[in-house]
């Protein structure tokens, strides 16, 4: 499979050349860690507001890189029910690693906001964004927690995203940009050239120069 970015700030910028939504009252959000920097390039792109929406996928015993789901902030789940019940979760389960993760959530959103507020979103043209789409978990998390906010549009804006993921996420966004939807497809890094981990302090950076 072809590399198809350099780095997420390439991401951003093509992201920002493919929009065609509103660009009057406008908010990117990003998911991070990895969405901060497409995010950043992306904001800077529309001339919109940046700042950060946290949701953490809830990761499947004995492989951590898989999900069954995902939690936001305010502690609303999104569970993929048909994964939990090939997992054979238990209720008990389900909650013992979501409020695990959850403590995560919050130690991010303290991180990276401390004492700001949230963003007023009534009304707003919201577009979130992350790197890349896998099982879309956060994504669907995010939107869930941001179309409470009652945001006038809700955009989802990503670079790579497998299909099956794009029509499970579609639903829930007024109106979705994705770059690329390749058929094979493992996960988000092997289509960036560059794609480091991204630190808190990265983070709190490009959140502290918008």
């Amino acid at each position: 499979m072809p590399v198809l970015f350099r780095d997420r700030e390439e991401a951003g910028s093509r992201l920002a050349e493919s929009y065609g939504g509103p660009r009057e009252k406008l908010m990117v959000l990003g998911i991070p860690r990895g969405g901060i920097p497409v995010g950043h390039r992306l904001a800077q792109g529309l001339g919109g507001g940046f700042d950060v929406i946290v949701a953490r996928k809830l990761p499947v015993p004995h492989n951590p890189e898989a999900g069954f789901g995902a939690v936001a902030p305010d502690g609303s789940l999104f569970l993929n029910e048909e994964m939990v019940r090939h997992l054979r979760l238990s209720e008990d389960q389900v909650h013992a690693i979501a409020s695990r993760v959850l403590v995560e959530v919050r130690r991010r959103v303290r991180t990276y906001r401390g004492d700001r507020p949230f963003p007023d979103l009534h009304g707003m043209n919201v577009v979130l964004t992350d790197d890349g789409l896998a099982t879309g978990s956060t994504m669907i998390a995010a939107l869930h927690a941001i179309r409470a906010k009652h945001p006038q549009k809700l955009i989802c804006a990503v670079p790579v995203s497998p299909p099956d993921t794009l029509l499970k996420v579609e639903p829930l966004a007024d109106e979705v940009v994705c770059l690329h939807a390749p058929e094979a497809f493992y996960a988000v890094g092997q289509f960036y050239m560059d794609f480091p981990q991204v630190s808190d302090a990265q983070v709190m950076e490009l959140l502290a120069v918008s």
